[in-house]
């Protein structure tokens, strides 16, 4: 989850040292400094980037999934190192069999083959199909409120696969290259952790050891059993689910009335395995957000109808109950967001200086060992040229600038040149405070030039090139920093940067043509943003509020909203800070103020199968903890995979106007 970490939970650092060159031989495993270390080129293989493609799409629609229903994305690096691995053995161990000699499957083609899937499906989880690209369209500019002063006539541009497919490439490659130059001050001279890179690196170094095999079956099993579990129950789901309000998505577990309110578990097999990945801090911060929010506050609103807000107006309108609903969860989002933002900032800046205090100190502590040595040797033997990252960076920001203001013309040139050149130092802060807390602050950035443009470009242009220039930011300093996190495997599995900076950039070429597709199947098949369906996509309101807010300042709130704002804003930074300086004992108890926002907006029901999943956790911990540690993220991808794949039939289903036969739905006996 990107609010908390790059892959949605932390490692700890003593896990990290020990693929630091201070723990144990077996993690290194075959193929560590006194092995040989393949060629870059052999690293690249048609194989690799086929099986990339495979699992990048995959991928792409069960994050789509996700995006379009809360917004919610947990980490799926795991799961897709996993895969890509299970593909490519099962391949050439079929080969092996039909007496074909084929090449040895190797960590760093494993390596390789991840960064390109997880590049490719990247675009589906960040390209803004959920959020700043959706907002845009006009279903979302009728739900802010026409009335509204800053939602402007005429401010919307409707999804299409050309124009979506043109951004994309134009905004996606200049965050590759932008800090290639700076790879070895992060990876060698600063040693800077990357705690999620560091992560796979483990996964892969462990798959590619003589106890990997048995490891990699007993996870291939328990995916493939759960995978199909989830997608045949998704399927027998489908027949009962013809109509509004029907199937088992709508059964009232706990009795009608919390029904009416959201609080029901809906079985979806996705959010569970969800919960299974993500802490139990997030899922009862979901919980305790849902039940703030629709338990109390909606209730209790809604009775001042009429007095708070005028009565008998249409339920999306911003003047009404959901203005409070978006508003509240903006405030949230935007004092945890705040918060971090300084936080890391100041923990950033501190850093720097006391890496620059102690430069010119040797300790004995300092001297690297010779799997460093051969390792920061592999790391430097095939460098992109500086000059020609720089001069990729002049002639990709270039294009941008032609191009974008062609589609968007609120969008001047000159706002594009001014993200540009701020760019590689945005990108620098967001790379260093993730390489050192794992935190992706990439999203708070996006959001900083959503206001700021926004103001800028005043009444007429503002939310439209508020949103673009989110889009333009957010994307260059996100790939950035998931780019130093690849780096920092690569250097960790003796994989070549040049391998992987070549399979960076087809993932990326490839994410940009399958995310718009994915999504127009979405768009066509479902109604994408039905605030009271199953497709909420409710980022996509709140972004195009936050433009408008940035345009009309607080004069865009409900009555008595911005008071309650002023409330969640301070919760927000109190809670953090409470995380930060109790004792751990009591700050890991304080709840997540970025995931208590999430149900304000979207209704209970997820938050409840993501406990349902924490609990599945909890109990096979407390069973047995490691065959949970191994099974778990296996079994909670099958969930995941299953049920999202089912999407794709069923979106097929649904444009050939196809339904389902049967409507089971519930109502009291008297």
């Amino acid at each position: 989850m990107a609010p908390h970490s790059r892959d949605g939970r932390r490692v700890r650092f003593e896990e990290i040292r020990e693929l630091d060159g201070h723990g144990d031989e077996p993690e290194l495993g075959a193929g560590h400094a006194r092995g040989r270390v393949p060629p870059w080129r052999e690293q690249l293989t048609a194989r690799g980037m086929v099986a990339s493609l495979a699992v990048g799409a995959m991928y792409s629609v069960i994050v789509m999934k996700l995006n379009l229903t809360t917004g919610l994305v947990p980490t799926l690096n795991v799961s897709a190192a996993l895969i890509a691995f299970v593909l490519l053995r099962a391949w050439t161990k079929a080969l092996a069999r039909l007496g074909v000699a084929a090449r040895p499957f190797t960590r760093q083609e494993n390596t390789v083959v991840q960064t390109c899937a997880v590049a490719c499906y990247g675009i589906a989880v960040g390209g803004g199909f959920g959020s700043y690209l959706l907002a845009l369209d006009k279903n979302t500019y009728e739900m802010a409120g026409e009335e509204t002063e800053g939602n402007v006539p005429g401010s919307y541009k409707e999804p299409g696969i050309a124009w979506m497919t043109g951004f994309l490439l134009a905004v996606s490659f200049v965050g590759i290259i932008a800090l290639v130059p700076l790879r070895k001050i992060m990876i060698i001279d600063y040693k800077l952790t990357y705690p999620s890179g560091t992560a796979t690196a483990v996964l892969i170094n462990g798959f590619h050891t003589p106890h990997g095999d048995a490891m990699a079956k007993q996870q291939v099993s328990g995916f493939t059993k759960y995978f199909g579990i989830s997608f045949f129950w998704s399927f027998f789901q489908w027949f009962y689910s013809g109509g509004d309000s029907c199937g088992f998505s709508q059964f009232p577990t706990f009795g009608l009335t919390a029904w009416k309110h959201t609080f029901f578990f809906d079985f979806s097999l996705t959010y569970v395995g969800a919960g299974m990945i993500c802490s139990h801090l997030v899922n009862l911060s979901l919980l305790f957000g849902a039940i703030l929010s629709w338990g109390v506050m909606w209730p209790l609103i809604s009775d001042l109808e009429g007095d708070w807000y005028p009565a008998n107006i249409p339920e999306s309108s911003m003047s009404s109950l959901q203005g409070y609903k978006a508003f509240i969860c903006i405030a949230l989002i935007l004092g945890d967001g705040l918060y971090n933002f300084v936080k890391i900032i100041v923990f950033t800046i501190k850093n720097l200086i006391e890496k620059s205090n102690l430069k010119n100190t040797k300790k004995d502590e300092d001297i690297p060992v010779l799997d460093d040595l051969h390792r920061n040797e592999v790391f430097m033997k095939d460098s992109l040229p500086s000059w020609l990252a720089y001069s990729g960076y002049v002639a990709l920001s270039v294009a941008a600038v032609i191009v974008i203001p062609m589609m968007f013309r609120e969008m001047k040139w000159y706002y594009v040149v001014i993200a540009y050149l701020l760019a590689p130092a945005l990108g620098f802060c967001n790379a260093y405070g993730a390489g050192l807390t794992d935190i992706n602050m990439a999203y708070n950035y996006g959001k900083v030039a959503l206001f700021i443009l926004a103001a800028w470009a005043g009444k007429d242009s503002g939310v439209v090139a508020g949103l673009v220039g989110c889009g333009l930011v957010k994307s260059l300093v996100s790939i950035s920093a998931d780019l130093m996190h690849d780096f920092k495997t690569g250097h960790l599995t003796l994989t070549s940067p040049r391998s992987m900076l070549i399979a960076q950039a087809i993932g990326t070429a490839m994410g940009c043509i399958i995310g718009p597709l994915t999504f127009m199947l979405f768009y066509k098949a479902f109604d994408i943003g039905n605030p009271e369906g199953p497709w909420k996509a409710p980022y996509a309101l709140i972004y195009r509020n936050m433009a408008i807010l940035g345009v009309e300042g607080f004069s865009a709130l409900p009555q008595h909203c911005l008071q309650l704002c002023y409330g969640f804003f301070g919760f927000a930074v109190v809670a953090n800070l409470m995380r930060d300086l109790l004792p751990p004992k009591y700050g890991r108890c304080v709840p997540l103020p970025m995931a208590m926002g999430v149900p304000f907006l979207v209704g209970a029901s997820f938050a409840i199968d993501m406990c349902v999943g924490s609990l599945v956790v909890f109990v096979w911990n407390m069973m047995d903890r490691s065959k949970a540690a191994l099974m778990v993220p296996a079994v909670a991808s099958g969930l995941i995979c299953g049920d999202g794949l089912w999407i794709f039939p069923s979106a097929l289903l649904a444009l050939a106007k196809i339904s389902p036969p049967f409507c089971m739905a519930f109502r009291p006996t008297h």
